[in-house]
């Protein structure tokens, strides 16, 4: 495992720089994550990335269907507000575990 600073915390990421520890997330960290990507998180992304931890918490099994049904956004406007991965990186950035679904 390897360690990161994010918003002046110092947080322990996986290989591919998910959070090991899900507690330790807060918005700056989401930010500066999302800064390394290109991304500039609005109040709409923060909407998703915290329906994505509140339905893992929950044990729900996390898709991109699940998001679009959430009445945040549809599935068209995760890919916009998540280019290139619109579920692997709102996870990232999420601070919760990669889905079984993302390659």
């Amino acid at each position: 495992m390897a360690t990161k600073t994010y918003a002046g915390q110092t947080v322990e990421v996986n290989d591919e720089g998910y959070m090991v520890d899900p507690s330790q997330w807060n918005k700056e960290i989401a930010a500066e994550m999302a800064k390394e990507e290109g991304i500039e998180l609005t109040d709409k992304h923060v909407e998703v990335l915290e329906f994505l931890r509140a339905a893992n918490e929950k044990g729900e099994t996390l898709t991109i269907r699940r998001v679009g049904k959430s009445g945040i956004t549809d599935i068209k406007g995760l890919y916009q507000l998540f280019p290139g991965g619109p579920l692997k990186f709102s996870s990232k950035f999420a601070g919760i575990p990669k889905p079984a679904s993302c390659v």
